[in-house]
């Protein structure tokens, strides 16, 4: 197809349908659902979960990576029934896949995708057949990336990479593949995605972090391969209204990400209350020494919204759901949990399920947890 035929297909993408209230999306894009395949997934509303409290030594904020080899392996089990964990990965990828590895950064180096967890994952990936170099370990900014060094931890082959090679940079992201949509009348109403998902990728393994967000309410599976994989989002929380709440599941929704994201592994070996997604103050730092698996992400981040509201209410501050305009400071609102720059959106997840991503109510989601 020639170029002036592509964009008249782009052009004739229709507008995605929304309540008149929230922000009119256009999504173009020329790629279509691959059946059966992406979010919810297989496993719509299941969510397995393995806590260990060895996993971790909080005095020195060190990994115990055999234990994360465990319980990835425990977890996936119960995630699909299967005996042997590398059954369970063979449910979703495949020998001639091309992988990308979704992490999160935004906290680095205290909080981030873990190491060991990535390590693990990609441990998991060649034991099903999967060559060291069709696997990409990504996120938007290399900056972030190299306070981890994730490359110490993979084998050779692994590619490691942010998109921006510095910030603002377009080349990493696909200009035919894009949500358009205009919050405050801002001169670029574009959000692309990023190219290695629509051009190189066939699968993405998402590992979110457990984390507050000062606008979204958590950073969890969605927001992560949302925000993660598309340029200009940080326009959606200028003001303290922001437009997160309706803006993240559009986002997770566009092909081909949507069909591509088909399996998600939460790190919650440490989190953030408060302060989210870029605090690194330690009292703000919390260990539920967990990981979640599922193939369903609106699943996963319903029950981490349990997992932050419960620490923020046994540490005194407001829930995530308070939208009391006395609790917003423009000051060094990071350090002071009982206020903070934006009107959180946690309702983001349930808006997700509105368009078919997940499962929302706790009533049917069916959570298969293990204490190691």
């Amino acid at each position: 197809m020639n170029r002036r035929g592509f964009l008249s297909l782009a052009a004739a993408t229709p507008v995605l349908a929304s309540d008149p209230k929230l922000p009119q999306y256009r999504i173009v894009t020329k790629y279509k659902p691959v059946p059966g395949q992406g979010m919810p997934g297989k496993y719509p509303g299941q969510v397995a979960r393995v806590h260990s409290d060895s996993v971790l030594d909080e005095a020195t904020d060190t990994v115990n990576a055999a234990r994360v080899e465990t319980m990835i392996d425990d977890g996936m089990k119960m995630l699909t029934g299967d005996r042997d964990p590398r059954d369970s990965w063979a449910r979703f990828i495949q020998p001639d896949d091309v992988v990308g590895i979704k992490v999160n950064c935004s906290g680095a180096p205290r909080i981030m995708s873990s190491p060991e967890v990535v390590a693990a994952v990609v441990k998991n990936l060649t034991k099903v057949g999967v060559a060291p170099e069709r696997i990409t370990i990504y996120e938007r900014f290399p900056d972030q990336m190299r306070t981890v060094g994730y490359e110490k931890y993979v084998p050779a082959g692994v590619t490691v990479t942010g998109i921006e090679g510095q910030r603002g940079a377009i080349l990493g992201y696909d200009p035919y593949t894009y949500v358009e949509v205009d919050f405050f009348g801002e001169d670029d109403t574009r959000s692309n995605m990023v190219r290695l998902v629509t051009e190189k990728f066939t699968k993405i393994v998402n590992i979110p972090n457990m984390k507050e967000h000062q606008a979204a309410g958590v950073t969890g599976c969605l927001k992560n391969i949302a925000y993660g994989d598309f340029s200009n989002v940080a326009r959606s929380h200028r003001n303290a209204k922001t437009n997160t709440y309706s803006f993240i599941g559009t986002l997770a929704s566009v092909e081909p990400l949507r069909s591509r994201a088909v399996l998600a592994v939460m790190d919650g070996l440490r989190g953030v209350w408060h302060g989210g997604p870029f605090n690194t103050e330690k009292r703000f730092r919390f260990y539920p020494k967990m990981m979640q698996f599922g193939t369903d992400p609106v699943a996963m981040d319903r029950l981490l919204l349990d997992v932050i509201e419960a620490k923020r209410k046994e540490e005194g501050a407001p829930s995530l759901w308070d939208r009391s305009p006395s609790h917003l400071w423009a000051g060094r609102h990071e350090f002071d949990p009982q206020k903070n720059l934006f009107i959180r959106e946690p309702g983001h997840i349930e808006y997700a399920s509105t368009l078919g991503l997940g499962v929302y109510h706790l009533d049917k989601i069916h959570l298969k947890a293990v204490t190691l």
